[in-house]
């Protein structure tokens, strides 16, 4: 191929040049800007949360939803394993000890059949965390936290307008975060934003992202928090791309089923399950899952396909797999075979907002070169 084709390129062709002209214009380019509180109430009302507070990042959304929690050490926190590093960070970072649970094969959302066994007097909670286009199936879940008692928290990090039994994902639980990445349907570059229906969790939130300043005594504090507060700059191109996000929840479902339309001959491969009873997939990306039958693994087709043009990305490494966590004793002799199967099996191919139909096309030319 001609040129190389990124696995994701972000769409930055709205109002995001005018929004950061203002910012620069104005003077206001800190965490005092007027596009945070726009950012912050846009998202609040576009998933049907009552309050938003925009932060750095998603893993600092993360952390920061852990603490205002108050989960403690000793207390434990069922999640997925198969997930990125930032879910089980957030928990060991605050002594709390993450309880894992395999994934689906088909939808690499977490086993809901298996969190009720994992339930034990330690725990107070369930991480919740949307994957790759699917959402978690939540009613289960819902009712097990009903039924003993247990925080939600929902990451909705890969989940921008996807939506579970028409309910936006980011408006389930006690608390639910959002990243901002530029891989995600919306970006900011970096930033991120933990989103919930309690003030006072909220105002707690908000207190965390800013160092714990007291108001009336601004540089006495009675505990330690973060700098974690997102810029008036970012802020701005969030709402730019915010104005949009139903255009782009439409393109990553067309890109979708060009996706299986163009890949669906290619017998070697399991794609994307399109759709659930409770949910459509929106294909935050584009999954490709080799058979059993193949001879060669996730890696040896990834590095033909960058030698071909084509960007790629690895599943996620399962967290009981993680060294950084053997290391610390957690999850010795744990074997969850899903994830760490779909982990050697799979990877994801180019699919951001930004790509053309023309190179949809280019990657499924490659794709039947390399696996036909």
């Amino acid at each position: 191929m001609n040129k190389f084709i990124p696995v994701n390129e972000p769409l930055l062709n709205g109002n995001e040049k005018k929004y950061l002209n203002e910012c620069i214009d104005t003077g206001w380019i800190s965490s005092e800007g007027p596009f945070i509180k726009k950012f912050e109430q846009g998202m609040a009302d576009y998933i049907g949360r009552k309050y938003a507070v925009a932060v750095t990042n998603g893993t600092a959304a993360l952390e920061m939803a852990v603490v205002a929690l108050e989960l403690k050490e000793g207390d434990e926190v069922i999640m997925p394993t198969f997930t990125i590093i930032s879910c089980a960070q957030a928990l060991v970072k605050a002594g709390v000890k993450p309880v894992l649970v395999d994934c689906e094969l088909d939808t690499f959302n977490m086993k809901i059949g298996d969190v009720e066994s994992k339930i034990t007097k330690n725990t107070k909670a369930i991480m919740v965390v949307h994957i790759y286009g699917m959402p978690v199936d939540m009613d289960p879940l819902m009712k097990l936290a009903e039924k003993y008692n247990l925080k939600i928290i929902e990451d909705a990090a890969e989940a921008h307008g996807q939506t579970y039994k028409g309910k936006k994902c980011g408006s389930f639980g006690d608390i639910s975060i959002l990243s901002f990445y530029p891989n995600k349907h919306i970006t900011t570059g970096e930033g991120g934003m933990v989103l919930t229906d309690d003030e006072d969790l909220a105002k707690r939130c908000e207190s965390l992202r800013n160092l714990c300043f007291i108001p009336e005594r601004r540089f006495v504090h009675e505990e330690l928090g973060w700098n974690l507060r997102m810029t008036n700059i970012q802020a701005a191109i969030g709402v730019a791309q915010l104005e949009r996000i139903q255009e782009f929840v439409a393109k990553k479902r067309w890109i979708g089923q060009m996706y299986q339309d163009l890949l669906k001959d290619i017998k070697v491969i399991s794609l994307p399950i399109p759709k659930k009873e409770y949910a459509e997939n929106i294909y935050w990306v584009f999954t490709i899952a080799l058979k059993d039958d193949f001879s060669q693994n996730s890696q040896q087709v990834m590095k033909e396909l960058q030698q071909k043009g084509i960007g790629t990305r690895p599943f996620f490494y399962p967290m009981h797999k993680q060294p950084v966590f053997n290391k610390m004793g957690l999850f010795l002799n744990e074997h969850l075979p899903n994830s760490e199967k779909v982990y050697e099996r799979g990877f994801y191919i180019p699919s951001g907002l930004a790509i053309s139909k023309e190179q949809i096309e280019g990657v499924s030319k490659v794709l039947h070169e390399v696996l036909v």
